[in-house]
């Protein structure tokens, strides 16, 4: 770690304790956790909702940390002897600290979010920056207040690049966000309707997303699907820089919810408009070909910004043939069980995404099914929009769907579900799997998609069997 007590004395003042403290000495490794303290390590306390890293303070001490920082609304003891600066807010001060670093190493920043598709462009965005040395990104749900300071902490001179997932439940937090890691590229992968219960409309989504830029670097760039009119009206508020726009040839504007009829801004025009073979798997790129590393015309579109965000890095993008993709559990995941092809995406669910995998899943031959589950936090929309999915699966012609619910929209879910050879509708993933086996023969193909609290991939072991 390059930041020394000076630089912290600089950010809140003199600490207290610090007698034959020599200032220019380097601070440590910067810890959250006093389970994996070492000797010699910088504490944070982080206050949640239900811990107080501050309950913890004598253990840290204990295990050998050099100096720690405290909220001024703390109220318990200090051990007597640890240096450590009073602060207003320790998670503050900790994004404080991750700035800090981040300006003194000064690594290219790529941030990406998106209502759908964030963590696959991430990872894209890694696996192809990896070619031209270590790349520190963003480790399973690293993307808010206290994961994205941690990613930035990760990182050495040693690294070429950061590559930011930065996730959102509300106004105003990822500008926080940005604020932290003052991105070079920003990437808005879309807006859908994931939490739309909670932020009431696609407007106030747009508004979220596009807070990416809001530190986003003056010469920086913000890469966006062309034709979102809702997108470039909540950018033309935040953003007087760079916006470039990637398009797929023939893809409709309206592939993931953008509605092209609405699509007011008719001067503008695609910067980057690359040509898909999906029989094929391949893309033509500003004049090279590539193959597709996952299947899908929604992962043709995060390959597509991937490809965008490192040319925009200015670097020549190299053999993509050997590309490593290290998708999190549950997130494009296909399994040969043998009997039966599953495309595992258990870790959430929104319409957009669910939409997408059951295109995914007709596409591939022989027949088709679905274990479905309710997609959480649509708030009044919720009814519409678990409707609209349902009515897109009777559409494409599934052979069946079962569906686990939470509840509340058991009776029209059954109505529409009946149009299918085989249905039902169920509470567990043990009753999901004992309906769908009794249909299932060899050569089927299964989608396994719902939100995270119905944990769907308790399915999977009963196919795998």
């Amino acid at each position: 770690m390059d930041i020394t007590f000076n630089d912290l004395t600089k950010l809140w003042g003199k600490p207290v304790n610090q007698d034959e403290i020599d200032f220019d000495l380097p601070v440590g490794r910067i810890s959250t956790d006093s389970r994996t303290i070492e000797k010699g390590d910088f504490f944070v306390p982080i206050v949640g909702n239900t811990f107080d890293g501050h309950d913890y303070l004598d253990i840290a001490f204990a295990s050998g940390i050099q100096a720690a920082i405290v909220s001024e609304k703390f109220n318990g003891l200090v051990p007597s002897d640890l240096l450590h600066w009073v602060v207003p807010d320790t998670l503050y001060a900790y994004q404080q600290i991750a700035l800090l670093h981040r300006r003194n190493l000064n690594l290219p920043v790529v941030a990406v979010t998106g209502s759908v598709g964030k963590t696959t462009t991430r990872e894209l965005i890694r696996a192809i920056l990896s070619s031209f040395g270590e790349i520190v990104s963003s480790r399973g749900n690293e993307n808010n207040d206290v994961g994205v300071p941690k990613t930035l902490l990760r990182g050495s001179e040693k690294d070429a690049a950061f590559v930011l997932e930065m996730g959102m439940r509300g106004l105003g937090q990822i500008e926080r966000l940005s604020r932290v890691a003052e991105p070079d590229i920003a990437v808005i992968t879309n807006v859908g309707q994931a939490h739309i219960g909670i932020l009431g409309s696609r407007e106030n989504i747009a508004k979220a997303k596009s807070e990416i830029t809001s530190n986003l670097r003056s010469d920086g760039v913000v890469i966006i699907p062309f034709g979102d009119k809702l997108l470039e009206k909540a950018l033309r508020d935040k953003w007087t820089g760079r916006i470039v726009r990637v398009a797929i040839e023939d893809l409709p504007l309206n592939w993931l919810g953008c509605n092209d009829e609405d699509f007011a801004f008719k001067d503008i025009e695609p910067d980057y408009i690359s040509q898909v073979d999906m029989h094929n798997n391949l893309m033509c790129f500003e004049g090279s070909e590539f193959r597709l590393p996952l299947e899908g015309r929604h992962n043709a579109m995060n390959f597509l910004m991937a490809l965008t965000v490192v040319t925009e890095l200015g670097l020549s993008i190299k053999n993509l043939d050997q590309l490593k993709i290290n998708m999190p559990t549950g997130r494009n995941r296909l399994m040969d069980c043998g009997k039966f092809l599953v495309l595992d995406e258990t870790y959430n669910a929104s319409p957009e995404s669910v939409i997408a995998s059951l295109e995914l899943l007709v596409s591939k031959p022989g027949r088709h099914f679905a274990v479905l589950g309710t997609m959480l936090e649509l708030g009044s929309k919720s009814s519409l929009l678990h409707q609209k999915v349902l009515l897109k699966a009777v559409e494409l012609g599934l052979d069946g769907i079962v569906f686990v619910s939470c509840g509340e929209e058991t009776s029209f879910i059954k109505k529409i579900i009946k149009e299918l050879p085989n249905h039902d509708v169920v509470r567990t993933p043990r009753d999901a799997a004992i309906s769908l086996l009794s249909w299932l023969l060899p050569g089927d193909n299964i989608l396994i998609k719902g939100s995270r609290k119905l944990e769907l991939e308790k399915v999977l072991p009963y196919l795998q069997q």
